[in-house]
């Protein structure tokens, strides 16, 4: 789902200062080849993908629990299933990365033990409770919608393993915004409960999915680099106003009304305007004070704890077939 905006989290390493190889790697990002693993790159390049890419990894894994304890909550068969298969996906995106990140050097256990400690982050907007089935309606249309603007440019990253992982990730967030989308129009078509829980999850969920896409560019130091390594196409700013002018329509056609009363269409430029955003929330999340920071990595602590002795059996199982390998390669 989630990345744009988890490039303004930790301190980015410095720009390579020049030389020769320093230029080639240069010349052939801007002739839009593809960086691949055993080619040579700058230190600072291959640490801002492994942050960006592992934290991408933990958002998609994380992002599983708000949506997950509503499965047997889910109001019909039909929802159920589609539901599952939707967290099974987001599981599935989070291996992609991870394996993706390992092509940078990384070792799994090193990525998930920093997720597990606090020390790397994630995307902000899974540390909001889901209170009603609204909310799944919700996260599909809006979250779901931001990371799917957020995530088509990253199928044109510079660093091709992740550039390909993407592809796929896309074609499935792309179910994830539609299946949101159509449970909101359900509940906006319906009885007046349904359509009061509909705007209450759009009222609790519109703010925290503007801030995905991260701090304004005026506070965003290292979009430039970033851009100019091609692992960002667009600003967080740009890729947030493309995001509000194709939702805001969203929500006419829905019957809904956007928790902001300065909003309004610039005629001039076509672009829906929208009022402050309150960054001091955006932060405080960060810094772990949402209204679920400890509960999502209490449960992701939990979840590697009961999962040790699978890892333990798998291992002991592949130092199995490496013997016995080694034993026919002997005899």
């Amino acid at each position: 789902m989630y990345t744009q905006g988890l490039d303004a989290q930790g301190r980015e390493p410095e720009a390579p200062a020049g030389g020769a190889a320093a230029e080639r790697f240069q010349a052939r990002v801007d002739a839009e080849e593809k960086i691949e693993p055993k080619d040579w790159m700058p230190e600072a390049y291959r640490q801002t993908l492994i942050r960006q890419i592992s934290q991408h990894a933990h958002s998609e894994i994380v992002g599983m629990l708000p949506e997950g304890n509503w499965i047997t909550r889910a109001p019909s068969l039909r929802r159920k299933a589609v539901l599952m298969a939707k967290v099974q996906d987001e599981g599935g995106h989070g291996m992609y990365l991870y394996s993706a990140a390992e092509t940078l050097g990384i070792g799994r256990e090193e990525m998930v033990g920093q997720l597990l400690s606090g020390a790397a982050k994630y995307s902000s907007i899974f540390n909001y409770p889901t209170l009603t089935w609204a909310d799944v309606g919700a996260i599909g249309w809006l979250v779901d919608g931001a990371a799917i603007m957020n995530q088509i440019p990253l199928c044109r990253c510079s660093y091709g393993p992740y550039a390909r992982a993407m592809v796929r990730i896309c074609k499935e967030e792309s179910f994830h915004q539609r299946q949101g989308f159509e449970i909101m129009m359900t509940l906006a078509r319906g009885t007046q409960a349904q359509r009061e829980m509909a705007q209450d999850a759009l009222n609790r969920w519109w703010w925290p999915s503007i801030m995905m896409f991260g701090p304004s560019d005026a506070d965003s130091p290292h979009t430039a680099q970033s851009m100019r390594w091609k692992i960002k196409r667009f600003s967080n700013d740009e890729l947030r106003q493309k995001f509000i002018d194709v939702t805001v329509p969203q929500a006419h056609f829905l019957g809904l009304a956007i928790p902001d009363a300065q909003l309004h269409l610039d005629e001039a430029s076509g672009h829906y305007r929208i009022g402050a955003i309150d960054w001091s929330e955006f932060h405080a999340v960060l810094r772990g004070n949402g209204p679920c920071n400890r509960e999502r990595l209490a449960a992701r602590r939990a979840a590697h704890e009961n999962g040790a002795w699978v890892r333990e059996a798998a291992a002991a199982h592949a130092r199995k077939l490496k013997e016995r390998a080694a034993a026919a390669a002997a005899a």
